[in-house]
């Protein structure tokens, strides 16, 4: 079974992707065999001008395209490996040519078997702002809360300015944790989901007493699960 990972968005986070897909395949394949992993990188310069001018049309048309590239090149299932695109992820998977695992709805089951309620969502302006991760948890009867508006603006301008270019900046990382402990205190958060592909680079699970939930971690679960329904392993 081919894997096909839509990248670049950013580039960091396609590796991340990679080399995680790659740990948790081999950890479970013990004869030292590789997974098929196909990688077709699109243009993130022209995702965020579709994202900030809201032509979502073109954006779907974008990532259908790439999926189409990864199909045509064998794989057999794929993944989006960015948070933000996905408010565009139902029209995108009734196009697509092959099964697409969406990054919200894996994160969603995941705070399903740890029976959390109430979640925090860090990531870009857009996944915070828009509704698309809102809506899924709340069929779940999970809420999603977001930070501040000055809270908001700063995780983003540092996810777009450090995160994306693969800078680690300590003063960044305990920005991130004062929001979430000040959302912990004052909004009852039970978790924190890490709504940017880049944002693990900086906070790990195991920081605060509430679980951070990993979106890139759990979306490449959701891959492995699928391999185990093909045999794989």
């Amino acid at each position: 079974m081919k894997i096909g990972i839509v990248g670049g968005m950013g580039p960091e986070s396609t590796v991340d992707y990679y080399k995680t897909l790659i740990y948790k395949y081999k950890n479970l394949k013990k004869d030292g065999s590789y997974p098929k992993i196909i990688i077709d990188s699109i243009d993130m310069k022209e995702v965020l001008h579709f994202i900030s001018t809201k032509q979502w049309y073109k954006l779907v048309d974008m990532l259908v395209s790439s999926l189409n590239n990864l199909y045509i090149a064998g794989a057999n299932i794929a993944v989006i490996s960015s948070n933000t695109p996905h408010i565009v992820f139902q029209k995108v998977k009734k196009l697509a040519p092959m099964p697409v695992l969406s990054i919200v709805e894996e994160t969603r089951e995941r705070a399903k078997e740890l029976r959390l309620k109430r979640l925090g969502l860090l990531g870009t302006i857009i996944t915070m702002e828009e509704s698309f991760y809102k809506d899924s948890f709340l069929k779940s009867a999970i809420d999603i809360v977001i930070p501040r508006k000055a809270e908001r603006e700063y995780i983003n301008q540092r996810i777009v300015t450090e995160l994306q270019n693969g800078i680690i900046n300590k003063r960044t990382k305990e920005g991130f944790l004062n929001i979430i402990r000040r959302m912990i205190k004052e909004e009852s958060i039970d978790g924190v989901i890490l709504g940017c592909t880049e944002i693990p680079i900086i906070l790990k699970n195991g920081e605060l007493n509430i679980p951070f939930l990993n979106t890139v971690d759990i979306h490449v679960d959701g891959i492995i699960k699928e391999l185990r329904k093909n045999d794989e392993f």
